[in-house]
């Protein structure tokens, strides 16, 4: 045989090879039907006749992992319910029965105008501006609350604490006052035992103010890379920098006149790595209870996801096709990827969630995305046709949660309750 006839039959054999090992490369199928759990959720919606997006709370879920917040903390530091992920008056009510608490933490005047009143004890979880503020104690009237004592605002400068200062003085006021620290995070925030110390002089300074206590959030501590000792390290500075700041306080006459000072720390992420064995005597805990997928963490791994988004399929067509001009391409896509034969349009969409049931769905890059009718692909094994629910997990439960209107309450396989969510602020 002649070298180019070999050369030739090399190449061949290469390209051969090249194309079975491309083949082999190509996406697996991941498609499956419901599982028992969702087909018994989608039997309740269908029940309770709802049939456009809805928020779904699985409440035997949100029961278990809020005693297992509770059983954390058992007693050894308060919980606070932190409002901003567990917007709904009915939720914050289970979850403050259940984890025998008073204590929340709010984000926004809306927030703040909705749950000042019976026995709360109300802490800013980041600083609002004066005018919020003043805009607050123009409309309030519930008597019961007594704000000098259930109330704590948030300062995270002396700039802002001036600001305040000028608020209680103009409009006869007495403010407690809680500062937030900055343990890591670097997100703002007391970031020196100086400044702390300034701030703590203009308290002592104001017969109007009253220092309340710390607040130091520690996200930074579960979300850096997991490089081997970095997050061990992180709650080592964040804990050493808490512990500074509250001495520090506590040494202050402004910090000794506060009998029981609220000693804030934590997150859902990280309230796990809090035992009672610091300064911090209280965390802060919200999305770790209804677990959305930004939530999927070590440290949490015992609690189970408890909302959903529910939304009707509208269209489930044969194949999955690209528009006029490029349907060749869609015909590539489909040959390539098992998991883009079919399409599914969806009741609304693109939200801040990632399809979870029925498995093996997912949006096209190709196709974009719409808060209309979302585009869903996947190989067919799913087996949904119009009017099937697909489920959607939330990444984080602020914000996602008043999206829907009431949250349908599923308990037992069944609908059994419709919640009002507080309306939507930032």
């Amino acid at each position: 045989m002649s070298g180019p006839s070999r050369g030739r039959r090399r190449l061949l054999a290469a390209g051969a090879v090249g194309a079975a090992a491309l083949w082999m490369a190509r996406p697996a199928n991941r498609g499956a039907p419901h599982d028992a759990y969702f087909r018994s959720m989608q039997a309740a919606l269908r029940q309770a006749g709802i049939a456009a997006p809805t928020l779904v709370l699985d409440r035997e879920r949100l029961r278990a992992n809020i005693r297992a917040a509770a059983g954390h903390v058992n007693g050894k530091m308060a919980l606070r319910l932190v409002v901003k992920s567990l917007p709904c008056p009915a939720l914050l009510e289970e979850a403050a029965a259940l984890a025998g608490t008073s204590r929340q933490m709010l984000f926004s005047l809306p927030q703040l105008e909705a749950m000042a009143k019976g026995g709360r004890d109300i802490l800013l979880g980041k600083p609002l501006p004066a005018a919020a503020a003043l805009a607050f104690y123009r409309r309030f009237s519930d008597a019961a609350f007594r704000l000098e004592r259930q109330l704590q605002w948030l300062a995270d400068t002396p700039e802002r604490l001036a600001q305040y200062r000028e608020l209680a003085r103009g409009q006869d006021l007495h403010l407690r006052v809680n500062f937030e620290i900055d343990v890591g995070l670097h997100r703002g925030g007391v970031a020196d035992i100086a400044t702390l110390r300034r701030m703590l002089d203009m308290v002592a300074e104001e017969p109007r103010l009253r220092w309340a206590g710390l607040m130091g959030y520690d996200a930074h501590v579960a979300k850096i890379p997991d490089v081997p000792g970095l997050r061990e390290r992180a709650l080592r500075h964040a804990r050493a920098s808490y512990a500074g700041f509250a001495a520090a306080a506590r040494a202050h006459p402004a910090g000794r006149a506060e009998a029981g000072p609220c000693f804030n720390a934590a997150g859902s992420p990280t309230y796990r790595f809090y035992h009672g064995d610091g300064p911090e005597n209280e965390v802060a805990v919200g999305s770790a209870m209804v677990k959305p997928s930004d939530f999927d963490l070590p440290a949490l791994d015992d609690l189970l996801p408890a909302c959903f988004i529910a939304t009707p399929v509208l269209k489930a067509l044969p194949r999955f096709e690209l528009p006029y001009g490029a349907e060749w391409l869609g015909g590539m896509v489909r040959g390539w990827d098992a998991n883009a034969r079919r399409a599914y349009f969806i009741y609304g969409g693109n939200w801040l969630a990632d399809p979870a049931s029925p498995p093996g769905l997912d949006s096209s890059g190709l196709y974009g995305h719409s808060s209309n009718q979302q585009l869903l692909v996947g190989s067919g094994k799913q087996a949904l046709a119009v009017d099937d629910m697909v489920f959607f997990r939330p990444r984080q439960s602020e914000a996602v949660l008043q999206q829907f209107g009431d949250i349908a309450v599923y308990e037992h396989g069944r609908i059994v309750d419709s919640w009002p969510a507080l309306p939507a602020a930032g």
